[in-house]
């Protein structure tokens, strides 16, 4: 039996990669960006081009968008040559952005109406996790749906997690972005607190990742950290967005998020320093200046 033909909108840090592991693994792959240049590459590993998201879904058996904003998503789904006038009957779309529930809620049930199936599948894991194809991806929606695209979701993460109806992978997302900001603002401390008192960061990052403080952070980017190394596998900016929607969903929900408030505001720091490009782990800079170390590097 044929593989699905998928299309896939969003060919970014994260999109890229999930696309050469799905054409590595035979399947059929249309593929749209806004940037020229990252379809050309695709093309040159096997990609099909597409002209927008309304022929990329029309073509595809299942279309998947990676994007990297809820209104851009919207827009990608909703809006003139959307997704939702081309797709067909019967086929399924996937969402692995990360998405405000409350869009990822309406999308399944126009996806419903229309006669198609919809999921939330946003991830984790970064650009590494995306190279070695180890993400994982927790996944809002039905049952059968989730059973059927299983072996697609296996070719890009290693674990996938049906977590409950439409938004319910989106909640589990903001849960992930919850801990990995409140934890990355904690280790940031931790590494200025230390160094302030003289100690050698390498053996913080050492100590502290055998013993019960450690943690993902620490294991994939503790030396980096330490080394001042913030090329982005998340931008400050992205997990700003992400972030905020995490502060609009626990307005909903009537529950305070007083951890998540302060993170939300130092990564609102970072983009007014000048900051939004660097890794989220920069935020160890922010700790720096406020305890006064000179790092020698220029502002």
């Amino acid at each position: 039996m044929p593989l699905p033909t998928i299309g896939f909108l969003g060919l970014g840090i994260m999109g890229a990669p999930m696309c050469s592991r799905l054409l590595a693994a035979g399947y059929p792959l249309i593929v749209y960006d806004i940037k020229e240049e990252l379809i050309q590459r695709l093309e040159k590993e096997g990609a099909q081009r597409g002209i927008n998201a309304e022929d990329v879904a029309s073509r595809a058996d299942i279309s998947i968008t990676m994007l990297p904003e809820t209104s851009i998503v919207e827009k990608t789904f909703f809006g003139p040559h959307g997704i939702i006038n081309g797709i067909q009957r019967g086929s399924i779309y996937i969402d692995m952005s990360t998405n405000s529930p409350v869009l990822a809620r309406r999308i399944g049930e126009a996806a419903e109406k229309a006669g198609f199936q919809a999921l939330d599948a946003p991830v984790s894991g970064g650009d590494v996790g995306a190279q070695k194809g180890t993400l994982s991806i927790m996944v809002g929606g039905n049952q059968e749906t989730f059973d059927t695209v299983l072996p697609v979701f296996q070719v890009m993460g290693k674990t996938v997690t049906l977590c409950g109806g439409y938004g319910a992978g989106q909640v589990v997302k903001a849960c992930n972005q919850i801990v990995v900001g409140v934890t990355i603002a904690g280790v940031a401390e931790a590494l200025a607190f230390g160094t302030k008192a003289g100690i050698d960061p390498e053996k913080i990052v050492t100590v502290l990742g055998g013993g019960l403080a450690r943690c993902g952070i620490l294991e994939n980017r503790g030396m980096r950290m330490v080394h001042h190394d913030f090329q982005p596998g998340g931008p400050c900016r992205v997990h700003h967005k992400d972030m905020r929607i995490i502060m609009a969903e626990g307005e909903n929900l009537g529950i305070p998020l007083p951890f998540s408030s302060q993170v939300y505001d130092l990564f609102k720091e970072m983009i007014l320093k000048g900051r939004s490009e660097y890794d989220h782990t920069g935020l160890l800079t922010l700790m720096e200046e406020r305890a006064c170390i000179d790092t020698g590097e220029p502002d």
